[in-house]
């Protein structure tokens, strides 16, 4: 590429967000004016201390942003809800971010649809997992008890269970 083939520049998302073509997505999408503001407040605040998120096209970032609110999940990474995770659009030549559903959103959606009794998952550490039958699927778990021991254990995966209501 030579001088006069400059890339254009991009508009940073905090920018991006504030134009009146975002604005309007936005408000089509969100109707109450206090819930707008909590929105542009918690997207932008997830897309600046995500230095990735700040590389993509920001028309992609406010996409999956709205697929997570339309979810009723947050877009804070500290909750794990949903993500927005950058990956390379060979075709466009930029980085997109797209929406990808944590753990935590599966289970906060689970939880909403009214179907369990009980719903639970826990992280599993060194040495917790006895034993696991795939036929059966039967696991024995022994939880460290004491907790600080536990807290300091490498988790090694993650045990969900759950008792329908019916």
């Amino acid at each position: 590429m030579n001088e006069m083939q400059t890339k254009p520049q991009k508009m940073p998302f905090s920018l991006a967000i504030t134009t009146k073509g975002y604005n309007e997505m936005i408000s089509r999408s969100i109707r109450d004016p206090k819930d707008v503001k909590r929105f542009v407040a918690a997207i932008t605040s997830a897309v600046a201390v995500n230095p990735a998120l700040q590389d993509c096209d920001p028309a992609t970032v406010l996409s999956g942003a709205l697929l997570g609110n339309s979810l009723g999940l947050s877009p804070s990474p500290q909750l794990g809800q949903y993500y927005l995770v950058p990956y390379w659009n060979k075709k466009k030549g930029c980085n997109d971010a797209q929406f990808q559903l944590g753990y935590k959103g599966y289970v906060q959606l689970a939880l909403r649809s009214g179907y369990y009794k009980h719903l639970n998952v826990i992280a599993v550490k060194a040495g917790e997992m006895v034993r696991f039958d795939p036929l059966t699927e039967e696991v024995d778990f022994r939880m460290i008890e004491d907790e600080e021991e536990r807290e300091k254990a490498a988790t090694v995966g993650y045990l969900a269970t759950f008792e329908y209501l019916n």
